[in-house]
């Protein structure tokens, strides 16, 4: 698993702030990207475990992608194992 500390925007709306200069746009808002590999049979449980925690019934809950993968390699050995799943 991996978390990142992410900007982006979906259908949410620009935030205006007020400074002393005057108003300052914010298109981007700050989002948090999780990754996360598991096995075939697992990942309903994660992606149960993802709503579960993330859901706000807000606009800006989030999209979760399911994406297959195809192996790995670890670069420092040049170990392959195209059977992840």
């Amino acid at each position: 698993m991996t978390v990142s500390q992410v900007s982006g925007r979906d259908r949410q709306k620009e935030i205006t702030l007020q400074w002393r200069t005057g108003e300052y746009r914010v298109d981007l808002l700050p989002k948090l990207k999780l990754e996360i590999i598991c096995h075939d049979s697992e990942y309903l449980q994660a992606i149960d475990a993802i709503r579960r925690a993330a859901k706000t019934d807000r606009i800006d809950d989030g999209k979760i992608f399911v994406l297959p993968v195809e192996g790995d390699i670890r670069i420092r050995t040049g170990e392959d194992d195209t059977d992840v799943n």
